[in-house]
């Protein structure tokens, strides 16, 4: 099992958009992609600050992109045929 260091983002903790995408970089340590989802339509419901929504709702972008790739490069290494490669 690998393991990812989540990169913090290096602008003041008082801008909303980096607050929300470090809250959902956090929720992500415990939560699937689809809690997530819930989560961010919840916020995008309820929250009153757009800036975080926005952010919450990149970073769930950017790890449903992170994860599309690893599965479509495990898919392709699970069906090629190791043993003709030498």
């Amino acid at each position: 099992m690998t393991t990812m260091t989540i990169p913090q983002p290096s602008i003041s903790e008082d801008d909303p958009y980096y607050a929300g995408w470090t809250d959902a970089a956090i929720d992500a340590t415990t939560l699937t992609l689809d809690h997530l989802a819930v989560r961010a339509a919840i916020h995008a419901d309820y929250h009153p600050d757009t800036l975080y929504i926005r952010g919450y709702m990149d970073r769930l972008l950017r790890l449903r992109c992170a994860h599309s790739i690893v599965t479509a490069a495990e898919t392709e290494l699970a069906h090629t045929d190791l043993t003709g490669t030498r």
